[in-house]
């Protein structure tokens, strides 16, 4: 039994993304409950925010607060009081404690707020970043995030501290029950102040969600995934790094803090090529153990009538809006990010309205996604629906389309324009129910029916560590479209070796991987630098080659019938049991944890 774990993170009380999901997903499984006997979240609140601290406060979040004078809320015992009220007092800080629910087990919270912290402890620990990790903190301050979670460190550290106690820990020995993950570079400075006052007390670990590098590579040139992956692959050949191929990143202070994260005990991937990726970082993150921890799959047990009842609805939505019921109903669900790369959707869709059109088939791409994380509001949605026909028809200026919603949604529009089998629909809201997105929603719609009713899922990123929201409709049955830097792609392969003998990706129907770094015939990269000459137009190009093939992959996998719908459901589930979090928790977190003992 794991006595101790702490989860350092921007999103310790709030889910706003895909760490948020990662903890619903361990902190809820049964394995870690069994293994681990206590557990505390920590990260950061801005009590000025009043939208961030409504999400945080309603019911929704389940957070229960018992310490927050900030809010006036204050039903901590005195002894707790007192100690959490010594720690506001000496670092000028503003402290939450409370309790948030993750499924059926309840963990422990804590959130800081330094806006108005004293500057001594803050200065004292970013010299102590300069002097023993070589982190200019005053080059970084501009980014408000950065200075934010240096900030609250100290603060943070001496909050845990004296809620949890002292460890077990003496100079050359450290305790191996009591661990820090520090999830992506949010919880570093965490990890790197518990370093600082008790270093025999702590097991460190950095947890990457990604590669802050490597995203910031492939997002910021317009060869994308096409360029970096071929200039990644080749490199050993030539012994070359990252800054030594696309110049030096020091001035990127998220490189800066990776950098250091071979301080920690262990480090976490989430995903293959997260840990290719950082061993291109070179040095000692050659030689580094990087073990692998999956993100898991949601698995819910589903029959095929209960997947055809969500269908329907998907269905009648589509004819309430576009006056067609539509054969078969594909959906994107995801964040409005560039890396989500959405305009291969519309690639892969142009080759499948031919094809569609071809075989006297109709579809409906429901593209579930917006720049927006709290969506719009139900009364604007209304209006916009009755007066011009949201969310078949956008408009600017009024609140609807707001920056990558425009672009997106005027290449939508010109697919609509010429398509004759499939129609693009952009739902730019948070949420999925009718009183959130107009009366022309079925009343009885939930969001569990765009993820049940799917029959295909599209998620062809240009960065993707893991991909959780491209593979969640796998166990219900949809065929799942993800591009081949996905990270989920190893998990799923690892889960059929343990399904079947001899089985290659290639052979399970459920998911069709579209390839966009292989390059056509006639084209070659013998170093790193060849690939460097891959832009804009090369990547296109590609595209626009392998986007055909994956269409073409799509229409011979799409069910015909009852029993092909059976049949994906089925294998779907089969393999979703195992790409779990309770998978996760015990075939790779559990060891990865053992791991980073032995340091």
């Amino acid at each position: 039994m794991i006595n101790l774990v702490v989860h350092a993170t921007h999103e310790a009380g709030l889910k706003v993304g895909g760490i948020g999901a990662v903890l619903d997903g361990l902190l809820g499984s049964t394995n870690y409950n069994q293994s681990v006997e206590r557990t505390v979240l920590i990260g950061t609140f801005n009590r000025y925010d009043s939208m961030t601290v409504e999400r945080l406060l309603s019911p929704r979040n389940k957070l229960t607060v018992i310490h927050a004078p900030v809010f006036g809320v204050n039903k901590a015992e005195p002894a707790l009081t007192a100690v959490l009220s010594a720690v506001e007092s000496d670092y000028g800080v503003a402290l939450l404690y409370g309790k948030r629910t993750f499924g059926r087990a309840e963990h422990e919270v804590i959130l800081i707020d330094s806006i108005h912290a004293k500057e001594g402890p803050v200065n004292d620990f970013k010299y102590f970043l300069w002097q023993h990790y070589g982190i200019d903190s005053g080059k970084f301050d501009y980014d408000p995030e950065f200075k934010d979670f240096v900030r609250s460190a100290p603060a943070s550290y001496a909050a845990l501290r004296s809620l949890v106690g002292p460890g077990d820990g003496a100079p050359g020995k450290q305790d191996n029950n009591r661990f820090i993950l520090a999830h992506e570079w949010m919880g570093l400075p965490l990890a790197f102040a518990a370093q600082l006052a008790d270093p025999w007390d702590w097991r460190t670990v950095f947890y990457a969600h990604e590669t802050a590098t490597a995203r910031n590579v492939v997002e910021f040139d317009g060869g994308h995934d096409t360029r970096f992956y071929n200039a990644m692959w080749t490199a050993p050949y030539y012994n070359a790094t990252m800054d030594s191929v696309f110049g030096s990143r020091d001035d990127f202070y998220k490189h800066a803090l990776l950098k250091q994260t071979l301080r920690c005990d262990n480090i976490f991937a989430v995903g293959d090529l997260v840990v290719e990726e950082l061993r291109f970082l070179g040095g000692m993150f050659r030689g580094a153990n990087i073990d692998l921890v999956y993100n898991g799959v949601p698995s819910f047990p589903l029959s095929l009538d209960e997947k055809l009842v969500s269908k329907a609805r998907l269905q009648s939505y589509a004819e309430n809006l576009l006056g067609y019921r539509p054969d078969y109903v594909f959906t994107h669900v995801t964040r409005l990010v560039l890396s989500k790369a959405m305009w291969r959707d519309i690639r892969v869709a142009e080759h499948l309205d031919w094809l569609l059109a071809e075989q006297g088939k109709t579809a409906v791409l429901y593209m579930l996604t917006t720049t927006l994380p709290a969506g719009r509001r139900s009364e604007d949605v209304m209006r916009w629906e009755e007066e011009y026909g949201w969310p078949v028809h956008h408009r600017t200026g009024n609140g609807d389309l707001v920056d990558l919603e425009v672009s997106l949604y005027n290449s939508i529009a010109g697919f609509n324009w010429g398509s004759r089998a499939l129609k693009i629909v952009l739902v730019n809201q948070f949420g999925w129910s009718q009183d959130r997105c107009g009366g022309r929603m079925p009343a009885d719609m939930e969001f569990m029916d765009i993820r049940r009713g799917s029959d295909l899922e599209f998620g062809q990123s240009i960065y993707e560590p893991f991909g959780i929201a491209q593979v969640e409709p796998l166990s219900f049955g949809a065929l799942c479209v993800v591009s081949n830097v996905c990270g989920c792609i190893g998990f799923a392969q690892r889960a059929l070796e343990k399904t079947r003998e001899e089985v290659e990706l290639a052979d399970f129907s459920n998911i069709v991987v579209a390839n966009y770094t292989s390059l056509p015939p006639g084209w070659q990269v013998f170093s790193p630098w060849d690939a460097l000459n891959i832009g804009t137009a090369q990547r296109s190009q590609i595209e626009s080659y392998n986007s055909a093939y994956v269409a073409r992959q799509i229409m011979e996998r799409l069910p015909r019938d009852a029993a092909d719908m059976q049949a994906l459901l089925t294998a779907g589930q089969e393999v979703g049991k195992r790409m779990s979090w309770e998978v996760v928790v015990s075939d790779y977190l559990l060891p990865g944890l053992a791991n980073a003992t032995r340091r």
